[in-house]
């Protein structure tokens, strides 16, 4: 397992947590556990990763609430719900709150770790993607302000003949900008030029 990933356990029921801690740790993972959605809330911080193994039905906040709670604060960490109730109604209520899987108690251990670990991929592409956004903004800001002219231009359609008169500038130099800015963006196409271009209006 991933040292930077945890499985954060929230379950208002010790002999569930334990159970659940020790099932995990012996499989290598590494485990955080909290008896409420109020104290996962009032520890979680923003950097934290990996997936939530939450029961549905605890005392004080249940699961449906903590999952709201997270993504009001921006939390995108791989949720699995836990139930020992077989209800039709809170599962559909937890992917409609983004949870990843929802499992029934008693639960098979084949089922939660498949589970775990597709939390753990979410989780990796997702971070995977933010590190790559994060390269491609650092990349944009190398630009000088005429090449991010030139970029504005390109991303929209436009030829270098047609970039040229609107800059004020050669069509030769349109394509100096262009061949400059390409390469400091490590791409060779415009449709990966658009991609990168509209990083800055994602964050």
């Amino acid at each position: 397992m991933s040292d930077n990933l945890t499985v954060y356990i929230v379950d208002d029921d010790p002999a569930v947590r334990d159970a659940l801690g020790l099932l995990l740790g012996v499989r290598g993972y590494r485990t955080a556990v909290f008896a409420s959605g109020e104290a996962f809330l009032q520890a979680w911080r923003p950097d934290w990763a990996g997936c939530l193994l939450v029961d549905i039905r605890m005392s004080g906040m249940d699961g449906l609430e903590l999952q709201r709670r997270l993504g009001e604060q921006g939390c995108l960490i791989p949720i699995v719900i836990v139930t020992g109730h077989g209800d039709v109604t809170l599962a559909r209520a937890a992917f409609k709150a983004r949870a990843s899987d929802f499992l029934e108690k008693p639960f098979d251990d084949a089922k939660l770790i498949a589970a775990i670990d597709e939390g753990y991929a979410h989780e990796a592409a997702r971070r995977q993607h933010v590190r790559r956004r994060a390269a491609g903004v650092e990349l944009l800001r190398e630009l000088t302000p005429r090449e991010r002219e030139v970029m504005g231009l390109v991303v929209l359609g436009r030829h270098n003949r047609e970039i040229a008169p609107a800059l004020g500038i050669s069509v030769r130099t349109v394509e100096v900008h262009k061949a400059r800015l390409m390469g400091k963006l490590s791409v060779d196409n415009v449709a990966d030029l658009v991609r990168i271009s509209m990083l800055e209006q994602d964050g």
